[in-house]
């Protein structure tokens, strides 16, 4: 048997993970064995960072959404149960955009709210 060596596969490989850490300081952009570990750490985080953002989205439009009802004489509670009872569904994203964007009709949804409430 002849034997194989795995150059050129080894080469590619490495190659790939050095571009992939294009930018970082140090031996951490251009040694594979430091280039492969924060490579292999920052897909890491990226897998967990794109769970993680839909949790930190959600938490901004809710904290939008109750300073604009604060601002209207109800809290955030208040507010998402009167909408409820009165048979509105939006969603937190699109509340928050009108909420921001949109104040008067805005105002309006939390009238809508406190009649149901008052109901």
């Amino acid at each position: 048997m002849s034997r194989v060596k795995g150059g050129v596969p080894s080469h590619q490989k490495h190659r790939k993970v050095i571009k992939a850490a294009k930018g970082y300081y140090s031996r951490r952009k251009n040694t594979f064995r430091a280039a492969n570990q924060a490579v292999e750490k920052s897909l890491q985080y990226a897998y967990r960072d794109r769970k993680r953002r839909k949790r930190t989205f959600r938490a901004l439009w809710i904290q939008r959404i109750n300073a604009a009802a604060r601002s209207h004489g109800l809290t955030y509670g208040q507010f998402m149960n009167g909408l409820d009872k009165a048979g509105v569904e939006l969603n937190r994203k699109m509340l928050s955009e009108i909420a921001v964007h949109h104040p008067d009709s805005f105002k309006g949804l939390v009238d809508q709210a406190q009649k149901a409430l008052e109901a």
